[in-house]
C-alpha cells in the first residue's frame, strides 16, 4: 500500500524532461531567495540538470549572482584533481561554467590529513551559513543518500563513511586513477534539517528503490526512507523509474492516489 505524504510529486516522459523541469525549479527558487545555500549531490541523477543550469547561467546571467553551494559528499583518499571526484565534476558540470567565486562554494576536501579535523571544519561552516536551502539528492541503489549508508545507526552530522559495495561499483569510479578508501558526506541531520528537498529519480534500475520509498517504513536499512520524515519533499522523476509506483496505483488495492497531492 502506498504511503501518504505532502510531497510534491512530478512524473515526466524522460530523463531529458525531468532534468529540464528540475533546472526551472531550481531557477525559481533562486528568483524567489537569490543567496539560495543549495546542497549539491554528484552522479548521473542530477547530471543533466546542472548543465541545463548552465545553459540558464548564459541566458540570464543575474540568476546565480548570489546564489551559495556546498558540496555534499565526496570520495575520500582521492586527491582533489583526481577525475572520479566529486569536485571534478561539480567543477565540470555546474562550477566553473556558472562561474561561482570561491567565497560562495564551500566542499570537502578529499585527501585530508585529518579526518576527523576536515569533519569538524565542514559542521562548523554549516553550524555558521546553514541551514541548507535547498538539498539535492539522487535515490542510491541501496536507499544511500550521499554516502549515509545502510547501517545499524545513521549518523547525523558530517563523518567519514564506510563505503558499501553499491557505492564502490558507482560509475564515476570508472574515471579514478587511484583508489578510494571511504566516504565523506554531510549526515542524515543535515539532509532532514534542510528546508525543501529535490529528489530526482530516473530510470528503470531506480523504480524498485523509489516503490520502496513510497511503501516501506523507515528504516536505517534503506537511508532514503527517512525522507519520509521531511515536510518538503519534491520528487521529479521519470516514466522509467515510476512505472512500479504507477503499477501500484493501479492496482485493485492500491491507493489510486499519487503520493503526494
Amino acid at each position: 500500500m502506498l504511503r501518504r505524504f505532502s510531497w510534491v510529486w512530478q512524473v515526466y516522459p524522460d530523463e531529458e524532461a525531468m532534468s529540464a523541469a528540475a533546472a526551472a525549479w531550481l531557477a525559481g527558487e533562486l528568483r524567489s531567495q537569490p543567496s539560495l545555500l543549495t546542497s549539491l549531490a554528484t552522479g548521473a541523477s542530477p547530471r543533466r540538470m546542472y548543465e541545463l543550469l548552465a545553459t540558464r547561467a548564459r541566458q540570464e546571467p543575474g540568476l546565480f549572482a548570489r546564489a551559495r553551494w556546498i558540496k555534499l559528499d565526496e570520495w575520500g583518499g582521492l586527491p582533489m584533481s583526481d577525475p572520479a571526484t566529486c569536485e571534478t565534476f561539480l567543477r565540470e558540470q555546474l562550477l566553473d561554467p556558472i562561474g561561482v567565486p570561491p567565497e560562495r562554494y564551500f566542499g570537502w576536501e578529499s585527501r585530508p590529513e585529518d579526518v576527523g579535523a576536515e569533519c569538524r571544519r565542514v559542521a562548523d561552516w554549516l553550524a555558521a551559513n546553514g541551514p541548507i536551502d535547498v538539498q539535492i539528492l539522487g535515490l542510491g541503489a541501496n536507499g544511500h543518500l550521499g554516502f549515509n549508508e545502510p547501517a545499524l545507526e545513521l549518523q547525523g552530522g558530517p563523518h567519514r563513511a564506510q563505503l558499501s559495495r553499491e557505492s564502490l561499483s558507482h560509475a564515476m569510479l570508472d574515471r579514478s586513477k587511484g583508489r578510494v578508501a571511504y566516504g565523506l558526506t554531510l549526515g542524515m541531520d543535515d539532509i532532514l534539517n534542510s528546508r525543501r528537498i529535490l529528489l530526482l529519480v530516473s530510470g528503470a534500475r531506480k523504480a524498485p528503490q523509489l516503490l520502496r520509498l513510497f511503501t516501506g517504513c523507515v528504516s536505517n536499512d534503506f537511508p532514503a526512507s527517512w525522507l519520509q520524515r521531511h515536510a518538503d519533499v519534491v520528487v521529479f522523476c521519470d516514466a522509467a523509474a515510476a512505472s512500479l509506483v504507477e503499477r501500484e496505483l493501479q492496482s485493485p488495492a492500491g491507493d489510486r492516489r499519487p503520493p503526494s497531492p
